[in-house]
């Protein structure tokens, strides 16, 4: 991982740069993120770990243009969306961010393929039927696209939200606790489809887990705690990431 935006060995997919950010509870403010500073390489998957509170929901949500920060940039590809306007945002998420949630957001009226086009179909643009079809494909639902997702597995509807996120061609995917609702094997299916989408499609794949397996999956960990950068590991193992975590805060 890499602090510095000049040292990346190609072009950030994402910046941030002194990103704070802070929630009201009660008459009191509540630090989540303390002037965050990191840069992400395009093409590479990017696991997020800490403990609770320790502000990697926020992270994303801020890297993902879910949330402002109080003060910092966020810089997605060449675009600063920490100073963009509220309609502009969601223009800009809806074009160039995809998202997968951990309870996979699927509607269940629309068929795998209509929701799997939503953000095109949202945004008044064509459907790229190759493309769509190519998608499908790349994450293991050729075939499927008519059922409706009540007629598909856990992780088949995790495959569908992981094919909506990469239908726009965005500059990165964001995934928040992906494989939280599935079993270990089917878990195991989607982190090699999250890999496979970084290796073989070239996307850019952030990622929050509390699970160690499942971050062993990135190319790079970084880890937080009370809100701050606190480490990273690259092609890190699971014991790497088990003795990391145990320590979080401590120095």
């Amino acid at each position: 991982m890499y602090a510095d935006a000049t040292e990346l060995p190609g072009p950030a997919a994402l910046q941030l740069e002194g990103v704070s950010k802070s929630y009201r509870s009660g008459t009191a403010r509540v630090p989540a993120l303390r002037e965050v500073s990191l840069a992400i390489p395009a093409g590479t998957f990017t696991a997020v770990m800490g403990p609770s509170g320790s502000g990697k929901s926020t992270l994303l949500q801020c890297a993902a243009g879910l949330d402002t920060p109080d003060s910092g940039r966020v810089l997605l590809g060449s675009t600063d969306i920490s100073r963009l306007r509220r309609r502009a945002l969601t223009a800009f998420r809806r074009d160039h961010v995809g998202f997968v949630f951990q309870s996979y957001n699927l509607l269940p009226q629309l068929s795998v393929a209509r929701n799997v086009t939503l953000p095109l179909l949202l945004g008044g643009r064509s459907v790229d039927r190759e493309w769509l079809e190519y998608i499908l494909e790349a994450v293991g639902l050729s075939g499927l696209d008519a059922r409706k997702p009540q007629e598909l597995s856990g992780g088949q509807q995790q495959r569908a939200a992981i094919a909506r996120a990469l239908i726009t061609r965005p500059d990165a995917v964001f995934a928040d606790e992906p494989t939280g609702a599935l079993d270990s094997a089917t878990a195991r299916q989607v982190l090699d489809l999250l890999r496979h989408t970084v290796t073989d499609l070239g996307q850019t794949v952030v990622m929050v887990t509390h699970d160690p397996v499942a971050a062993c999956s990135a190319d790079n960990v970084i880890f937080l705690a009370d809100g701050r950068l606190d480490g990273a590991l690259a092609n890190a193992s699971v014991r790497d990431v088990t003795e990391r975590v145990s320590y979080l805060g401590e120095r």
